[in-house]
């Protein structure tokens, strides 16, 4: 594919400080072309939205190029962080990518950014640094605070630069962020583009009145100022100037509430009729890109102006006819496309204590818990992976609610080990944004049922970031999950059906401290997101034998317990050992000898050695904490007896627990779990 050449005013993408003092009106001039190649391509896009050539959300960055354009070209886009929202194309044309991979975006073809898996304005160049938007905008802001983060541990000297509406910044996450980046002392710039609707609805119905929204700075303990960037773009230039090297200099965050326009409504298909009379007029009379023109034609540059019009029109011309012409999209490798490709295995220390052995000497085994077997594993990681750290509430000095993370704080020191404040959506979204730049992230959630204020991010950011962006996102959510403590509805919850129900999250759950170490080392060397579900009342439930264990990437598949050949018995967790309690009554008592499987790996299930037992035995039970409706054992069964129904000998027998919210009470919770008696109650009933 060969590429139209741009004019020669648009092969600079940058502008420093410095050209604004020695030659303002070239400054000025190259940020005219890049207002008016935003403009240009924005209009024409909207018109081929009206003749159906386009789909989707075409959200038009029409009144906002006085914002994005010149604070983009001040940006160090070598090194800099940025998450571009729906009215910023001006800043993807900068940032990288020729106009026609960005037109390629919209048409939705074979040669779109997001392999046409994506709308329209959601792109970016993960690899470059621009960090892709979804729909849910404040949830973008706490990425750009974790890849900039990442960007300064590195050693380079990278500042973000985050994007918030009026509207998002009525959201949880924008508040979380600003929390995080000021508490961090992170350098981003937080820009808050008010234009005064978010969709139909007015600031008048987000906020109250006479509220400054650049105000709130002061909450977080950082600046705030405001600026009008719908007035003069020498005056939008050198503010911004002067806050980046602010930022920059001090490596604190910023807060700039920037009055700007919006004068093609929300979207495309927006009618606008919820607009005062004359409003819309206003809004056009501010428009800052004529205002430049016209300052530009006035001080002797009218030659110069209209070249580049002419040149830029032009251009966008060639630039959409190559777009056109390319072919629609194949379907072909999306689910293969789901994960991102095993990593190859971490050269890891063949050791449990990252103490090399000698030549002669025996593997190290100690007797363990489940939960010293995890504080090993996260030992190991921190000393031999430079690119890991630990995140999460009271991990640190505490060492975690379970005391899983006991002592890490004090043996490899804050910048590894990090207390995180009470904000579950930011801090995961933070991990987010270190992953993507190239850390490994292990973030615990005190107990699983918080992360179900993350949920965002994890399922619809993070589980989707490789199919639509082909970006790699190595992060592990620890999530202490499970019943039987007496902990009430609030700190007891199974989630694993909840959240593999949506696609892109691989998960692992261990029943013992082998497994558990194993499976640690195991998800953090994965590039994707990974569950690691850790039943409390497993963490101190004996001690077993650790060894280290080359083969530990198997845990990723069911593991035979004990062989059986009447049934075949499929669960995991904590229920591992319940069954175990199980299989031995029936052996005992009526001679039937049942085939035990621990699923262990639940994303992406691995059945095949499971689907043989299952050829064997003609029989299938299916056990597991979580409710039965909707729980993990539907899916379970389903995928055993597709193949095998017309040979079952008996209706397959799923257990799981009662439809409730999880009690309190000793007496009551026993009631909702399952228990011992009541799954040998069940399969007795079933046998019979």
């Amino acid at each position: 594919m060969v590429y139209p050449k741009p004019p020669a005013i648009l092969a600079e993408h940058d502008l420093r400080p410095v050209d604004l003092d020695r030659d303002l009106p070239g400054a000025l001039l190259r940020t005219y072309a890049w207002m008016q190649l935003a403009r240009t391509a924005d209009n024409r896009l909207l018109e081929l939205f009206r003749q159906g050539l386009i789909r989707g959300t075409v959200t038009g960055g029409q009144g906002n190029e006085g914002l994005i354009v010149p604070l983009v070209l001040l940006a160090d886009k070598a090194v800099d962080v940025i998450s571009i929202t729906h009215r910023g194309l001006g800043g993807h044309l900068l940032w990288s990518g020729h106009l026609v991979d960005h037109l390629n975006q919209y048409f939705a073809n074979a040669a779109s950014p997001t392999r046409a898996r994506e709308g329209n304005v959601h792109h970016g160049d993960p690899k470059n640094r621009s960090l892709p938007m979804i729909s849910h905008l404040g949830t973008m802001v706490s990425n750009v605070v974790g890849a900039t983060d990442s960007q300064r541990r590195l050693g380079r000297p990278a500042m973000g630069f985050a994007f918030i509406g009026d509207g998002s910044s009525s959201t949880g996450d924008v508040h979380e962020s600003l929390n995080l980046a000021s508490l961090l002392n992170l350098p981003v710039l937080f820009v808050i583009e008010n234009n005064r609707y978010a969709y139909s609805t007015p600031v008048s119905e987000q906020y109250a009145a006479g509220v400054e929204l650049w105000r709130r700075a002061a909450g977080y303990g950082i600046e705030g100022l405001a600026l009008d960037c719908t007035a003069d773009v020498a005056v939008t230039l050198r503010t911004f100037a002067a806050a980046i090297d602010r930022v920059r200099r001090t490596g604190r965050p910023l807060l700039i509430e920037a009055n700007t326009l919006r004068l093609r409504g929300h979207a495309a298909y927006d009618t606008c009729d919820y607009l005062k009379p004359g409003e819309a007029d206003a809004f056009f009379a501010a428009d800052p890109l004529p205002k430049l023109r016209a300052r530009l034609a006035a001080d002797g540059h009218g030659a110069k102006i209209e070249a580049i019009d002419a040149g830029i029109t032009a251009f966008v011309e060639e630039c959409l006819k190559v777009a056109i012409a390319q072919p629609r999209p194949d379907p072909a490798g999306m689910e293969a496309d789901l994960f991102a490709p095993p990593a190859p295995p971490v050269p890891w220390v063949p050791a449990l204590d990252s103490e090399p052995r000698t030549k002669n000497s025996k593997p190290k085994t100690e007797v363990l818990t489940l939960a010293q077997a995890l504080n090993r594993a996260l030992r190991k990681i921190l000393t031999e992976r430079p690119e890991s750290l630990v995140l999460g509430q009271d991990i640190a000095t505490y060492g975690g609610a379970f005391k899983v993370t006991e002592d890490l704080l004090r043996d490899f020191g804050r910048p590894r080990v990090l207390n995180m404040p009470l904000a579950e959506s930011g801090c995961t979204g933070y991990a987010i944004g270190l992953a993507l730049n190239g850390h490994r992230p292990i973030e615990e959630f005190q107990f699983a049922d918080f992360s179900t204020e993350a949920v965002t991010q994890i399922v619809l950011n993070a589980a989707t970031y490789h199919f639509r962006s082909g970006a790699k996102v190595p992060l592990v959510l620890r999530l202490p999950c499970g019943g039987g403590l007496t902990f009430g509805s609030f700190h007891s919850e199974e989630l694993e059906s909840f959240f593999l129900s949506m696609p892109g999250l691989k998960a692992l759950y261990p029943s013992n401290p082998q497994d558990a170490f194993n499976a640690l080392l195991a998800a953090f060397e994965d590039d994707n997101p990974v569950l690691l579900f850790e039943h409390k009342g497993l963490y101190r439930r004996g001690k077993q034998p650790v060894a280290w264990d080359p083969h530990y990437r198997d845990v990723w598949n069911p593991r035979c317990v004990r062989p059986g050949d009447f049934a075949t018995f499929v669960t995991y967790g904590e229920m591992v050992h319940l069954a175990g309690e199980v299989c031995d009554y029936f052996a005992t008592e009526y001679e039937r000898r049942l085939e035990l499987w621990d699923l262990r790996g639940l994303s992406p299930l691995r059945l095949g050695a499971i689907q043989e037992s299952l050829a064997r035995t003609h029989r299938l039970i299916v056990l597991h904490e979580g409710r039965r409706t909707h729980g993990f054992g539907a899916e379970l069964v389903a995928r055993l007896t597709e193949e095998h129904f017309f040979a079952l000998e008996a209706p397959p027998l799923r257990l799981g627990a009662l439809d409730l919210p999880v009690p309190f009470a000793p007496e009551l919770e026993t009631a909702f779990r399952p228990t011992r008696e009541k799954v040998i109650d069940t399969i007795v009933r079933w046998l019979g």
